[in-house]
């Protein structure tokens, strides 16, 4: 609280009233429009009643002010004449730019005359001495004492540019409903602390202004993970990749788990590990293609093209379940069987989009992300041919260090992972996981025999985080990122 507003409120609660600011303002040595602010603000709060008063009044122009000390015109023009006279062009000469106003004032009020009977005019006092009613007046606006200033006179002075009328707003005050001699602020959030405590029922909250404008704002930015998922777009479209649809996030265990061999019993087709929907909880079997279901049902339980199988008994109703895609995969899979039911023509596509998955959030994990994803097929293709890819594909990223570990997929064999030197941590990483796609999973498409398809992916976060200098995921994506980290953060450009 100020010590203006404290003494405010003293004065308040002594007298009960304060008929005019501007008077307690004058009166207190305090400047009125800093008072006016601290008195809108009690309004605001409850704290004191206040009723404006408007005064009127006039303040000085320049010229007006030009009068205090020397006079006015008239008064001038009468004391530059003297008792024995003085000629008219002597006089003008000797009140410069005043002569013409102040004479004609003067003769106005019948202070000075001009006597014609030597040829030449004379100006001659009339009257022995005189009082400056302007001057008075004037020397009256200029202490704050309008006081006793008639309407004509005032009107005179205004007419002759000495004067300007103005407004001046005053408040008359009194205790308002919340009268206090200290001024309690009230909360403005709600927070945790306050509803586990219960403090919140004691409080008393600012109200809401639904009316005030906020900030406008200056420009739109773009989020690190989009110009990261920019270059990655432009290596891909840059060696010839063509770009899936991956707009449906939720997805159905058919073609997110069946259609890629991976066994219904499988550890992350379990809630813990995926997000399953509870409404719609299932898509009908009926609006799968029914020849492709029941080889996808053959190929888990009895195997072929080289392969056993699971040997379980396959279940429609788990093909039913709705999910949260878990992989990107799922597009791939339906864009694989579409290739394979128009024609099958040697095809390179790719995809940057959303997954989730069912995991405990730290720095390191979110449940949902992004996942980058490659998919070349062809005819004849080999191991060679998927680790020259990656290759060209991580040397477009600047990481030319490569290595590869054997790894196991459950639709892929042989699967590797990827791991790339860095100069900066110096140490191997891994960016990403690959591997050719089975037979199992393939052949009940309907894609020939002789065709293979190798794959890569890796996450968009990991890479961004790299470059960005970022520990912490949810730093980069989340209800936590920090809007300086969007506005300000550089360009991307990998090595292109």
């Amino acid at each position: 609280m100020s010590d203006m507003e404290s003494r405010l409120l003293a004065e308040l609660a002594d007298c009960q009233s304060i008929d005019d600011s501007s008077e307690y303002a004058a009166s207190h040595d305090l400047q009125h429009n800093q008072l006016v602010g601290v008195i809108k603000s009690l309004l605001a709060a409850g704290l004191v009643d206040g009723e404006e008063q408007r005064h009127a009044s006039y303040a000085l122009t320049q010229e007006g002010t030009s009068y205090l000390e020397s006079g006015s015109p008239e008064a001038q023009a009468f004391a530059a004449t003297p008792i024995e006279g003085i000629p008219q062009a002597e006089l003008l000469q000797k009140l410069g730019t005043l002569g013409n106003v102040g004479i004609g004032q003067a003769m106005k009020l019948q202070w000075i005359m001009f006597d014609k009977s030597a040829g030449q005019p004379v100006a001659k006092r009339k009257v022995a001495e005189i009082t400056d009613g302007v001057q008075k007046i004037l020397q009256g606006i200029a202490s704050g004492n309008t006081e006793g200033i008639a309407k004509q006179e005032a009107d005179g002075l205004k007419k002759r540019k000495l004067v300007i009328p103005e407004t001046r707003m005053s408040y008359k005050l009194t205790k308002g409903p919340k009268f206090a001699l200290q001024r309690k602020r009230a909360a403005t959030d709600l927070t945790h602390d306050m509803l586990q405590s219960g403090s919140w029922q004691d409080l008393e909250f600012k109200a809401y202004n639904f009316n005030a404008l906020g900030l406008p704002p200056t420009g739109g930015y773009l989020h690190p993970l989009l110009k990261v998922r920019s270059q990655f777009r432009k290596i891909f479209v840059a060696m010839g990749f063509e770009e899936m649809m991956t707009n449906a996030y939720v997805e159905n265990s058919f073609w997110n788990f069946d259609a890629l061999f991976q066994p219904q019993q499988h550890p992350a087709r379990d809630a813990h590990d995926t997000f399953f929907l509870t409404n719609p909880a299932s898509t009908p079997a009926e609006r799968l293609p029914q020849e492709y279901l029941h080889r996808v049902k053959a190929i888990h339980e009895q195997g072929g093209y080289g392969s056993i199988g699971y040997g379980y008994s396959w279940k429609v109703a788990e093909a039913e379940k709705n999910l949260l895609r878990t992989h990107t995969t799922a597009v791939s899979s339906r864009m694989l069987y579409k290739l394979a039911q128009e024609g099958f023509k040697p095809a390179k596509y790719f995809s940057i989009d959303r997954v989730f998955r069912n995991e405990a959030v730290d720095r390191t994990h979110l449940a949902e992300f992004h996942q980058i994803e490659g998919v070349v097929c062809d005819k004849g293709l080999t191991l060679r041919d998927l680790i020259g890819t990656l290759k060209m594909f991580f040397d477009r990223l600047g990481l030319k260090k490569l290595r590869f570990k054997p790894a196991y997929n459950p639709y892929t064999e042989p699967s590797m992972e990827i791991f790339s030197y860095s100069d900066e941590l110096g140490k191997w990483m891994e960016v990403g996981n690959s591997g050719m796609f089975r037979p199992e999973m393939l052949r009940p498409m309907g894609l020939p025999e002789d065709v293979s398809v190798i794959a890569w992916g890796l996450s968009l976060e990991r890479p961004t985080m790299i470059l960005y200098g970022i520990d912490n995921i949810r730093d980069l994506f989340g209800h936590k990122v920090s809007l300086n980290l969007i506005r300000k953060n550089p360009l991307c450009r990998l090595g292109l």
